[in-house]
């Protein structure tokens, strides 16, 4: 952990390390039918494939940017400042881009998920030790919780993980096909067995809304673990899904779905949209001049404070 302001090392580095992936990502530009911004919400995101995140107004306007390596997991905090995930540690950064908080695991690592916790805390998920710290704002590991899998990959082993407000946790365990829960020791309490379990977002009224990946599905499980609601892969005419990755599901029951286009499909679809309960699509972002493969959103102008378990993400 440091608090060292390394911004320009760390743009240098970042854009060296994405140029090619970037390059890739945007080689069709020229050819890409034109950019459609009618998702009406301002919001963050991680823009993996194009490694940097993004503040992004209503009108579809980058209004913030900032480099990372392979970014998945973005929050916005009632201070304004932008938490998030590169493959190799957390930041927090100021809107004047000046870092104000940092975790970096141990080479050979993988970070993909992270969390802002009450009492300025931040749970972070490490792939490769698979396990989940708590960090102060001083850089102490508060507490770690071990986790288990099966899977020897480090890059396989988490996606979305979320700490609920009773203390367990919710974890996307990929390469094992589980969404597993945890107590706050890192008992195993529930899991719920599934193809590629990218997310688990524990809702108000106790399901758990998934993302599973390259299986091309959206599910909300009830609390026995029977579906009550799903997307399947070609369930949205203009928005099949691939790579299911990062959601939130909004106060008025709607769903906003990063569709990761990545593993043979990058601009073939939108890489945002939003869903209705009746499965209607009324809004989406498809703009391959600007952004790659979106992870993971974060819906701005919703009245809830992200550091107290209020947003469904």
């Amino acid at each position: 952990m440091s608090l060292l302001n390394k911004t320009p090392f760390f743009v240098a580095a970042v854009f060296a390390v994405c140029l090619s992936v970037t390059v890739a990502s945007f080689a069709a530009e020229a050819s890409e039918p034109p950019v459609r911004h009618t998702l009406g919400r301002a919001f963050a995101c991680a823009d993996y494939g194009g490694c940097h995140v993004y503040l992004v107004d209503k009108n579809g306007k980058i209004t913030w940017e900032y480099p990372a390596q392979y970014p998945q997991d973005i929050w916005v905090l009632p201070s304004g400042n932008i938490l998030f995930t590169h493959v190799r540690g957390v930041m927090e950064v100021t809107r004047e881009k000046e870092i104000v908080w940092r975790y970096d695991t141990a080479e050979g690592n993988e970070i993909h998920a992270c969390q802002p916790l009450p009492d300025g805390l931040v749970m972070v998920a490490e792939s490769g030790p698979m396990q989940l710290v708590e960090v102060d704002r001083e850089g102490k590991i508060r507490k770690t919780v071990k986790l288990q899998t099966k899977e020897k990959k480090t890059h396989l082993q988490m996606r979305e993980v979320r700490k609920l407000p009773g203390g367990h946790y919710l974890v996307g365990q990929w390469g094992d096909n589980l969404l597993r829960e945890y107590d706050g020791e890192g008992k195993i309490v529930n899991e719920i067995p599934h193809k590629e379990m990218f997310s688990g977002i524990r809702l108000p009224n106790g399901n758990t809304l998934c993302g599973t990946g390259d299986a091309h599905r959206i599910v909300e499980y009830d609390s026995n673990g029977n579906e009550v609601w799903a997307v399947n892969e070609n369930d949205l005419p203009g928005n099949p899904l691939r790579f299911v990755a990062g959601m939130q599901r909004l106060p008025n029951g709607n769903t906003v779905v990063c569709n990761w286009g990545g593993h043979g499909h990058v601009g073939e679809q939108p890489q945002i949209f939003e869903i209705t309960p009746d499965k209607k699509v009324v809004g989406e972002i498809y703009d391959f001049q600007r952004f790659g493969t979106i992870s993971g959103i974060f819906i701005l102008g919703v009245d809830a404070d992200a550091t107290r378990f209020e947003v469904q993400r």
